[in-house]
């Protein structure tokens, strides 16, 4: 898909607590990358608070659309398109980028774009790799998500497995919480899960017999806080990095089979992952050599566009200005928008 001319993206993420803008150009290359974490403001109450995530992102909103063109060094004029997050996420922090982007679309008469936040994950991955192309199969993995997905074309996605319960991250989370790491959990269990031994304990590894690529990651989280009461209730001492370990293990060991098998059943030999978790190290290791064995070609992106940015979304955003897509001003946020659908 070659570009006749540079085409830019100013691009908007705020789909929960990060408030991010982010210049693209050609999809591909990232001029500017903003983000302002809300990480130790939500730190104080164990999670994201989404009221208190909805108010930040007004405040903040501006800024970093500021700090974007001026990093880029480009003025908003010369904006081909402004892209932005309408869903899936929550409800009041999507209200703030979407009506942002809104009011910058009818004052200019930019274009307006709505792009899918977990299109946007998968769609990091185009930044670093240039000669990663449609089709493969990518493992999305993040606080609320666990999507495996074949990518068949720029926009155009096959769910084929997908979480029945808690998702990858919000696992990592709730294992954090219970053995006294707090929040964010995932950064916290993979740091600490280098100390442990991650065959110390056992936990169940699920199998659903009706969808192989389904995951479920409730019964390993009630597995874990099992295994916690009973020690307390034993006097036992609990090792805090042998849990992490064992925990991290459990899941990486889940998300890794299903996916190979996947790859394999489809027939691909290009995989790739995103999200959050896709950060995790002990993810990308295990991934990474059963790739290499199974002669996989490997992607995945930098840390910083692994978790929510405007870089990725503007990618996102790019393949979807040049398919013709365009958003009315009646750009709606879809708390619970599904991958490969549009809600405008």
């Amino acid at each position: 898909m070659e570009a006749e001319k540079d085409i830019y993206i100013l691009a908007i993420e705020s789909s929960c607590d990060e408030t991010a803008a982010s210049v693209v150009k050609n999809g591909r290359e990232v001029l500017s990358n903003v983000i302002s974490t809300q990480i130790a403001l939500h730190t104080l109450y164990g999670g994201v608070v989404p009221e208190i995530a909805s108010r930040k992102h007004i405040e903040k909103i501006n800024q970093v659309i500021e700090a974007a063109l001026q990093e880029a060094g480009q003025k908003l004029r010369r904006m081909d398109a402004i892209a932005v997050t309408y869903g899936p996420g929550l409800v009041g922090a999507l209200l703030v980028g979407v009506s942002a982007a809104k009011a910058l679309s009818f004052a200019t008469g930019i274009p307006l774009i709505g792009v899918h936040h977990i299109e946007g994950h998968i769609s990091a991955n185009y930044i670093e790799h240039a000669q990663l192309e449609p089709p493969y199969i990518c493992l999305v993995v993040s606080g609320g998500h666990s999507h495996l997905t074949v990518v068949k074309d720029y926009g155009e996605y096959e769910i084929i497995g997908q979480t029945r319960d808690d998702a990858a991250g919000e696992a990592f989370d709730k294992v954090a919480r219970a053995i006294g790491l707090g929040y964010p959990g995932g950064p916290k269990i993979d740091k600490v899960s280098r100390e442990g031994n991650p065959d110390a304990i056992a936990f169940p590894r699920a199998k659903l017999a009706d969808n192989a690529y389904d995951f479920s990651f409730s019964g390993l989280k009630s597995a874990v806080l099992n295994y916690l009461n009973g020690c307390r209730m034993k006097g036992e001492e609990i090792c805090q990095a042998d849990v992490a370990a064992s925990f991290q293990k459990a899941v990486v060991e889940v998300l890794v089979e299903h996916s190979i098998h996947a790859v394999k059943e489809y027939g691909y030999d290009r995989f790739a992952i995103a999200g959050g978790v896709a950060s995790n190290s002990a993810l990308r290791e295990a991934m990474s050599e059963a790739c290499r064995r199974n002669g996989i070609d490997f992607y995945y992106p930098s840390p910083i566009y692994c978790t929510d940015n405007a870089a990725m979304i503007g990618v996102a955003g790019y393949y979807e200005y040049m398919k013709g897509v365009r958003s009315g001003l009646d750009l709606n946020a879809v708390p619970n928008l599904k991958l490969g659908t549009r809600g405008f």
